[in-house]
C-alpha cells in the first residue's frame, strides 16, 4: 500500500459499479478515501484508510503516512536499461499496435498520484512513452481521489472507459469488480517475464477475473515494538524469525502466538501508578501504557492478521464469518474491555491522533501489528524515535503464518479497445519506470521486483539510526494473505460501511455479547446479509443477482 497518500476522511458518495449496474451509489471502497497531498508519502492504495470519527472512533481521521524510504536514497532498478518499452524483458521484439486519435488513456487517481509533484512526473513518463511510440501516445488523466471513483463509474457506464488505471490497490480493483481485463493472454503474447517477481506476489493479483495486475509495490506486515518498554519490564524481545519460540519470564519456551502476546502484553500494560495489568491493584481507567495494539483500520484486517479469509462463502453468494476471524474479533474486544491490554476507541484516538495516526507512534504502546508503511510515523519527532525494532507477527495457530499485504498495481479496463497497447504501457510503468515512480518524492514504496528490494531496505537502514532487523520484512513477504483482506464483497462500498459501523460500536461500547453482535452483523436488516448487488457478464448480455445473505 497504500500509500503515497493522505488518508483523508472524505465522505463523498460515489457510484458502486459492477459491470454497468443501474447507477446505485455508495461510499468509496473503504468508505474513507485517501488522497495524496504530499509527494513523498508511501504509495500503496489499500482500503485500510483510517475511518472517519463518526464511523470509527478508534481510527484517526486524517493520518498521512509519509515515505518509508529516505528522500535522498531512492532504490535503483535492476531492470536492464536496454529493455525498450516495446520489448519484453527477455528482449523479444514486440510491436505495439497503433491506437485511435486521442491515444491510450492512463487514469488516475484511485489511490495515490494527484500531488502536483507526482502529476508533473507522471505527465513526463507518459510523454516519454509517447515519444518512443508516436503512433501509440499515452495520455495521463488525473482525477482527484475524492472524485476518481465516481468519475470512473460514470465513464464505464457511458461506454467510455480509460485503457488503464493506477496505481490502484486491491480495494480499488474490487470496488470495480468485473471491470478488469485478464492480462494472462497479454502477458503471454508480449512474453513478459514474471520470473522477476516472487510467484506469491503474482498470485496475489489472480482473481475470478484472471490476472488483473502485475506486482508494482508491496507493504508486508510485521510486529513493531518498543525496546525500552520490554527492557523496563525485563521481558525478552519478540522473535525475529518465523518458527522461533518466545522465552517467557520463567524461562519456559512457548510458541509465538496471540495467546503469548496477550500474556506479555498484560505485563507491558501499566497504569499511572506503575501497576501492570496482572496486578490486583491495576487501574484500567488510568492506563499510561498499553501492551498491544492490533491493526484496527478495518474489521477484515483484524481478522486477516490471524488468518486469511473472506466474508464471502465458497458459493460466492452467501455471507459467512470465518471462525478464525470470530476468534480474532473476540480477542480484540476482550483485550479492550476485559483484559485492558488494548486501548479502547476513545483511548486510541486520544493518543493516536496527536502522534500522527497510530497509537504506536505515541510511545504509549509497547507492541503493534501494522504494515511496512508504518515507518512514516517513526521519525525523530515520534514518541518511539530510535527505540523501536520489528519482529515477526504472532500466529493464531502454531506454524500457520500470515503477513497481511498492502500492494499496488496498474490494471487494464475490460472495456479498453486497445488492450495490447495498454499492456505495453503497463509494462513500461511497472518495469522500465518502476524505480523512478517508486522514488520517495513520487510514490514511495517497496518495489515488488525481487532484485530491487535489497536496495530499498538498505535505504531504510540509512534513514533510521538504530539497528533494525530489516530481514523481517523480506521474510514476511513469504506469507501474504491470499485471499487479501480487501478482496471482493458484494456491494463493496456499503458492505465496508457496515463493517465500519460495527467496528465503531465495538471499540466504544463495553459489555456487548460478541456472538450476538456477529449474528446481527450477518442477519440484521442493516447487516451484511441485507446487501445485494447486480452484476453482469462482460458482454452485458445477462444479469445475475448476487444475494449476500445467510
Amino acid at each position: 500500500m497504500s500509500r503515497s497518500r493522505l488518508r483523508l476522511p472524505v465522505l463523498a458518495t460515489i457510484f458502486v459499479l459492477v459491470v454497468a449496474c443501474g447507477g446505485s451509489s455508495s461510499s468509496t471502497p473503504n468508505g474513507t478515501p485517501r488522497a495524496s497531498s504530499a509527494a513523498n508519502t508511501p504509495a500503496a492504495s489499500h482500503a485500510g484508510a483510517t475511518a472517519t470519527a463518526a464511523a470509527q472512533s478508534s481510527a484517526p481521521e486524517s493520518s498521512a503516512p509519509e515515505s518509508s524510504a529516505p528522500e535522498s536514497s531512492a532504490p535503483e532498478s535492476s531492470a536492464p536499461e536496454s529493455v525498450e518499452p516495446g520489448a519484453s524483458p527477455s528482449g523479444t521484439p514486440y510491436v505495439i499496435p497503433s491506437v485511435p486519435a486521442g491515444g491510450l488513456r492512463w487514469y488516475c487517481c484511485l489511490g495515490t498520484g494527484q500531488d502536483p509533484k507526482q502529476v508533473k512526473f507522471e505527465n513526463q513518463v507518459a510523454a516519454d512513452f509517447s515519444a518512443a511510440h508516436p503512433e501509440t501516445p499515452l495520455v495521463f488523466e488525473v482525477v482527484t481521489y475524492d472524485a476518481a471513483y465516481d468519475q470512473l463509474a460514470t465513464q464505464i457506464r457511458g461506454d467510455n472507459p480509460p485503457d488503464l488505471a493506477g496505481p490502484v490497490g486491491v480495494s480499488g480493483i474490487e470496488y470495480f469488480h468485473g471491470q478488469w481485463a485478464d492480462m494472462t493472454p497479454l502477458i503471454q503474447s508480449a512474453q513478459f517475464d514474471l520470473s522477476v517477481y516472487d510467484p506469491k506476489l503474482v498470485d496475489f493479483y489472480k482473481t475470478d477475473e484472471g490476472q488483473v495486475g502485475i506486482p508494482f509495490d508491496v507493504y508486508p506486515s510485521m510486529l513493531w515494538y518498543s525496546k525500552s518498554a520490554f527492557d523496563e519490564a525485563q521481558l525478552n524481545y519478540p522473535p525475529h524469525k518465523f518458527g522461533d519460540k518466545y522465552t517467557m519470564p520463567d524461562g519456559s519456551q512457548v510458541d509465538w502466538t496471540y495467546d503469548t502476546v496477550r500474556e506479555i502484553a498484560k505485563i507491558l500494560t501499566v497504569d499511572t501508578n506503575g501497576n501492570d495489568a496482572t496486578s490486583a491493584d491495576f487501574d484500567p481507567n488510568n492506563v499510561d501504557q498499553w501492551g498491544f495494539d492490533p491493526q484496527r483500520d478495518d474489521l477484515r484486517y483484524v481478522g486477516t492478521y490471524w488468518a486469511p479469509g473472506s466474508l464471502v462463502a465458497e458459493d460466492g453468494k452467501t455471507v459467512a464469518i470465518p471462525d478464525t476471524w470470530k476468534a480474532a474479533w473476540k480477542y480484540f474486544y476482550d483485550g479492550m474491555w476485559t483484559d485492558h491490554f488494548i486501548a479502547t476507541g476513545p483511548e486510541f484516538d486520544a493518543i493516536a491522533e496527536p502522534a500522527g495516526g497510530y497509537a504506536f507512534f505515541s510511545g504509549k504502546v509497547a507492541m503493534a501489528t501494522n504494515y511496512l508503511w508504518t515507518t512514516y510515523g517513526l521519525g525523530e519527532d515520534s514518541g518511539v524515535a530510535g527505540d523501536w525494532d520489528i519482529g515477526v507477527l504472532p500466529s493464531a495457530v502454531p506454524g500457520q503464518y500470515v503477513s497481511p499485504l498492502n500492494a499496488d498495481t496498474f490494471g487494464i479496463l475490460k472495456g479498453s479497445t486497445n488492450p495490447d497497447a495498454a499492456f505495453q504501457a503497463v509494462s513500461y510503468l511497472v518495469n522500465d519506470r518502476a524505480s523512478e515512480l517508486l522514488a520517495p518524492k513520487i510514490y514511495g514504496g517497496m518495489p515488488a521486483k525481487t532484485s530491487d528490494q535489497p536496495a530499498y531496505l538498505d535505504s531504510l537502514g540509512k534513514e533510521f539510526s538504530q539497528q533494525v532487523d530489516w530481514n523481517v520484512v523480506s521474510d514476511s513477504l513469504q506469507y501474504p494473505d491470499i485471499p487479501n483482506s480487501e478482496s471482493f464483497m458484494p456491494d463493496y462500498g456499503e458492505s465496508v460501511n457496515i463493517l465500519r459501523t460495527y467496528l465503531s460500536k465495538w471499540t466504544t461500547t463495553p459489555g456487548l455479547d460478541l456472538d450476538a453482535e456477529m449474528q446481527s452483523l450477518l442477519r440484521s436488516p442493516g447487516g451484511l446479509g441485507s446487501r445485494r448487488r447486480l452484476s453482469e457478464s462482460s458482454e452485458r448480455s445477462r444479469t445475475t443477482e448476487w444475494p449476500f445473505s445467510v
